[in-house]
């Protein structure tokens, strides 16, 4: 996904790292350019809501029960391939 602007941060990057931002895993530096895209980019912006909401969400939901090793891999392998190929523009379709 791009919003078609220039960042000092690409809009995929952030995105790619979205949940480690919201996870509070990232070093000041990277927490820093992830901010200063969101604030700069609308679409990055929602992408991010969104993301958080569902893992509060998630959190809220299932917070009880541990999550299995192998189905975390899982949904994070699908994320980064889903990630590494975003769905064609409806104009492609």
């Amino acid at each position: 996904m791009s919003c078609g602007n220039e960042h000092q941060t690409p809009c995929t990057e952030v995105l790619a790292r979205v949940y480690t931002y919201i996870d509070g895993e990232l070093e000041d530096v990277g927490c820093a350019e992830i901010q200063q895209h969101l604030d700069e980019c609308g679409p990055c912006l929602r992408e991010y809501g969104l993301e958080e909401s569902v893992k509060k969400l998630v959190g809220k939901s299932c917070g009880c029960d541990p999550v299995p090793t192998d189905l975390k891999a899982k949904v994070l392998g699908r994320i980064e391939q889903l990630l590494a190929s975003p769905p064609p523009l409806e104009s492609e379709q």
